[in-house]
């Protein structure tokens, strides 16, 4: 076991050791951090001779739009006097066009720069007939990796779509037999037991020869057989020993048994008959399937209600006693948008899911509605059809951190 670790982890290097040398082939630059300089107003300094230009993301009391500064020789340029126009190109080409209208001493952008603020920038200029511009890539939650790479990692891809949501309560019980299916067994007529036909435990079939007893008042022996073919769960009596009216033995059939579960009041109202049920027993892989078929009128001493679900052990390989854990479904819907709840990952101050276009990867912020299950409902930041990473995403996530895109303002 400790051997396949380290070639496991050896494995994972390798792959880590291609992600950087495939980064450095596309990105011979990328060992160069680009100074950003910045103005009086927390902007980007664009700079051509001793015309300046500032870019800020604003985001006071408003949503985030841009706001631009201008000089010349250290002066302040009237934002009258200034024609100026920037164009934003997202990942998979979109483009955004915005343009500019002075507001006070600046020029304020006509649109909101939504997230994620991860775009090639390029800005146009014209003062006194002259035309400045500058191109540069403001590059934020974004990589590119490999196709055999991501393969190699296992990075899993989902088409977000409409999906059908099944709310779930999560309970807990345990495996009980069926009253109806134990049988206690008595004497008709008070007398000697001579002879137990069976032992603890065992199996027997209905028909069954369970004892022999001979009668106190005929003196003669008759047998008493298994009402129902189950499991001796009990004996109290021995040979030569007197019935004395008691409980010989007890069968059990437990072909059936019943999932007793704890529902708290506050969630009774949710819970209806035959609802769906799948159960997980403590010590078995499989999952199980049920429905209830009965609710409890009354409240335990726990102040739980207990449900009922059928579960069916014909192979008797579940004893009655095992604990169980329950998702008992308690709604169902369409919703217009969902992704997987494997894919999302914490990114700055959002919940984020990574979007695939081509080789790259780009964060995409989330507005999320209900959750059910695997799936949570999105109500925006991505578009039906998208396709984004569902599964192993922290791969993703790890190396946008180590390339240390930051959010420029």
């Amino acid at each position: 076991m400790k051997l396949l670790s380290q070639i496991y982890l050896l494995s994972f290097c390798l792959v880590c050791m291609q992600i950087n040398i495939s980064y450095a082939e596309s990105n011979p630059d990328s060992d160069k951090t680009e100074e950003v300089q910045k103005g009086p107003n927390n902007g980007r300094l664009l700079v051509e001779g001793d015309f300046i230009v500032e870019l800020a993301i604003f985001e006071t009391g408003v949503p985030p739009e841009f706001r631009v500064w201008v000089t010349k020789n250290e002066q302040p340029i009237p934002p009258q006097l200034v024609q100026l126009k920037v164009v934003l190109t997202r990942l998979g080409g979109i483009e955004d066009h915005i343009n500019f209208k002075p507001q006070n001493d600046s020029l304020r952008g006509d649109m909101e720069i939504y997230e994620p603020h991860s775009f090639q920038v390029s800005l146009t200029a014209k003062y006194e007939g002259a035309i400045h511009t500058w191109n540069y890539d403001n590059f934020e939650g974004r990589t590119e990796i490999e196709p055999k790479v991501a393969d190699a990692l296992a990075i899993g891809i989902s088409t977000a779509g409409p999906e059908s949501l099944k709310e779930t309560l999560q309970v807990y019980g345990r495996l009980a037999t069926k009253p109806e299916n134990v049988r206690n067994i008595s004497a008709r007529f008070d007398g000697e037991i001579k002879k137990l036909n069976v032992t603890l435990g065992q199996s027997v079939k209905k028909g069954q020869s369970l004892m022999s007893i001979e009668s106190n008042e005929s003196l003669r022996s008759y047998v008493i057989k298994s009402p129902i073919s189950g499991v001796v769960h009990s004996i109290n009596a021995n040979t030569g020993e007197q019935t004395n009216g008691g409980i010989l033995m007890k069968v059990v059939d437990n072909s059936n048994l019943f999932a007793e579960l704890s529902v708290f009041p506050s969630d009774r109202e949710k819970i209806v008959l035959d609802a769906n049920v799948k159960i997980k027993i403590k010590g078995h892989d499989d999952l199980l399937m049920g429905e209830i078929i009965q609710i409890n009128e009354f409240v335990e001493a726990n102040q739980s209600v207990i449900v009922r679900v059928m579960i069916a052990n014909n192979d008797l390989k579940l004893a009655s006693g095992s604990f169980v854990t329950a998702n008992i479904q308690i709604d169902e819907y369409v919703v217009d948008l969902a992704v997987k709840r494997s894919g999302l990952q914490a990114f700055r101050d959002f919940t984020v899911v990574y979007e695939k276009i081509g080789n790259e990867y780009e964060v995409r912020m989330l507005e999320l509605g209900r959750t059910a299950g695997e799936w949570i409902e999105v109500l925006g930041g991505l578009k039906p059809g998208a396709k984004y990473v569902s599964e192993n995403s922290y791969v993703i996530k790890a190396d946008i951190e180590k390339s240390g895109a930051s959010h420029d303002h």
